[in-house]
């Protein structure tokens, strides 16, 4: 079965971003034509990228690089929960992924972006940034509002048809993951 990575890319204090991922998590454990996990990458306590080796050769050294490719290595497949800062990605998820290189090869993301103008700006930077990696990236996204999808900017409560906008999503990357993992066999 694919398996598919709900990735929260924030990890200010107060982020809105915890309630964003674990919605979108939610939505997507009703469904039975994948597994998803949630993935912080707080929790993975990654410093400035620190490898002494560019990250395409794969050799890492470091013990939190070896978990974090351990960890995204496992996947087929990625949706990325991805804050607008300063119209653009935030810096502790593009520090994230620049740790690795072959773990995101050949694989799909698909995007949830939040914030003033639905997160679109950096969802528009992961694009690029996943193009880099061979990650094939899917047309539907999930647009969330910081003016109709939040109370006070800050109470998490999405308006009734982003469900409908997840699982288009998730659909999308659901059919790209099981196409592309026939290049990973």
């Amino acid at each position: 079965m694919l398996r598919v990575a709900v990735i929260l890319g924030s990890t200010r204090p107060g982020r809105n971003g915890e309630a964003v991922a674990k919605w979108v998590y939610d939505v997507a454990k009703k469904r039975n034509d994948s597994e998803f996990e949630y993935v912080d990458i707080k929790d993975y306590e990654l410093p400035l990228l620190d490898e002494p080796i560019p990250p395409s050769l794969g050799r890492y050294s470091k013990d939190h690089t070896k978990a974090w490719a351990a960890k995204i290595d496992s996947f087929d497949a990625f949706v990325f929960v991805a804050a607008e800062y300063n119209h653009g990605i935030p810096g502790a998820l593009k520090n994230a992924i620049d740790f690795l290189f072959k773990e995101w090869n050949n694989k799909v993301a698909g995007f949830v972006g939040y914030g003033s103008a639905g997160g679109v700006r950096s969802v528009e930077q992961l694009r690029l940034v996943m193009a880099e990696l061979q990650v094939a990236t899917v047309r539907s996204q999930v647009q969330l509002s910081l003016f109709t999808d939040f109370e006070n900017f800050s109470a998490f409560k999405p308006a009734p048809y982003q469900e409908t906008s997840v699982n288009t999503m998730l659909d999308q990357v659901i059919s790209w993951g099981n196409a592309l993992k026939t290049l990973r066999i």
